[in-house]
């Protein structure tokens, strides 16, 4: 049974999915706007865990990192940038990063890839170098997704590394050994990220051949089938932008149109969608400072997902000398 509010009929086709995911983008990034600045305030510091604080920020920089490229002149997003750059310029930050042992290296690496122009130079340096010198840009015993994802953001960072190929990568990943697997034992995040790190979140190819996209989205489209049965509403956000990511549009499928009514049957009226699943939301009874903890996250990856299928479908202006075969790049 399932326990998902009712949702605006995307019945009406592409037009009416297009308008979903409009209200959904322009909600959940004016939530963001208007509250994302907890986490770097006295208040968030002091009610926040410091691991998960810093996860937030760091997940709020890629959100503008997207948000920059794809729509750079959005007003909207100023106030979320704002956060971001203040955050950066904390002379502690780079010791917050180091608080959990198990995840500093990572932390730090992805803090100085999406570091704001000009902000902590110096302290990026030092991070970089640090993690050159310690061998953590070679290869070791990761797995073959904790590989790419370093990959992903060493090259954001403009380090240099001896990791294996993203093609190599991929062929080790869970996503390429997937074909077979119930959906139930797959891991979304893994599948998902791939494809992101891949894609760079949609800004290039993704490099893989024709049949390797296909069975790809094959995979990604049956785990999004298994979250709308399952209500997970930030793991639909994650595949949706995963199908986009893959060449496919989310719009016109119908795993990506269930997903897309099952998060704006989600979303509260402020805009923001209130936990990662339906069983697990935020209580009713939930402060303003609670609430925030529950919703931050789905509500950050909803924005993400429909910041980039909007930003895909504005037009693009087309240059007068391009060839025939020229691809338009973003």
């Amino acid at each position: 049974m399932t326990t998902r509010t009712s949702a605006p009929d995307t019945s009406g086709g592409t037009a009416a999915a297009e308008e979903t995911v409009a209200i959904l983008s322009t909600g959940t990034r004016r939530w963001l706007g208007l509250h994302a600045g907890r986490l770097d305030s006295p208040a968030g510091r002091a009610e926040l865990p410091v691991t998960p604080r810093v996860k937030a920020l760091l997940q709020l920089a890629l959100l503008c990192r997207c948000w920059r490229k794809a729509t750079p002149d959005d007003p909207a997003l100023e106030p979320v940038r704002a956060v971001v750059e203040h955050a950066w310029r904390q002379p502690d930050f780079p010791r917050l990063l180091a608080h959990s042992p198990g995840s500093a290296r990572p932390f730090a690496l992805v803090w100085a890839a999406l570091a704001p122009d000009a902000a902590a130079c110096g302290a990026r340096r030092e991070v970089l170098e640090r993690l050159a010198a310690d061998g953590y840009l070679t290869p070791r015993r990761k797995s073959p997704y904790l590989h790419l994802g370093t990959r992903f953001y060493a090259e954001l960072a403009g380090l240099g590394h001896e990791l294996a190929s993203y093609e190599e990568l991929y062929a080790d990943s869970v996503l390429a050994r997937a074909d077979g697997v119930p959906a139930a034992e797959l891991d979304v995040c893994q599948v998902t990220d791939t494809v992101f790190y891949l894609s760079d979140y949609g800004f290039r190819a993704t490099g893989l051949d024709t049949r390797a996209r296909q069975r790809a989205l094959r995979v990604v489209e049956r785990l999004t089938d298994h979250c709308v049965r399952e209500d997970a509403w930030e793991y639909a956000a994650k595949l949706l932008l995963a199908q986009h990511c893959l060449g496919s549009d989310p719009l016109r499928t119908p795993s990506g149109t269930a997903a897309l009514g099952m998060l704006a049957g989600a979303a509260s009226p402020d805009g923001s969608i209130p936990g990662k699943t339906a069983r697990g939301r935020a209580p009713a009874s939930a402060t303003p400072q609670v609430y925030f903890r529950w919703a931050y996250q789905p509500t950050l990856v909803t924005a993400l997902t429909t910041l980039l299928l909007t930003a895909d479908r504005r037009p693009h202006p087309v240059p007068t000398t391009a060839s025939p075969t020229a691809r338009r790049t973003r």
